[in-house]
């Protein structure tokens, strides 16, 4: 049963100290493509696509 928990301290340590600044980072790099400047046309262009009529 230690060799269990051991496993998933482990596996825990692993995911907080790992991934999530790795997730983080993905997630500041989307946010930051999603909020520059110049994608803003394009931005702007697929907002309003919903909204035409073909």
């Amino acid at each position: 049963m230690k060799a269990i928990l051991a496993v998933q301290n482990f596996t825990s340590d692993l995911v907080t100290t790992f991934w999530t600044p790795i997730f983080v980072g993905i997630f500041l790099a989307i946010v930051a493509y999603a909020l520059w400047p110049r994608n803003r046309a394009a931005f702007d262009e697929a907002s309003k696509m919903p909204l035409r009529e073909d």
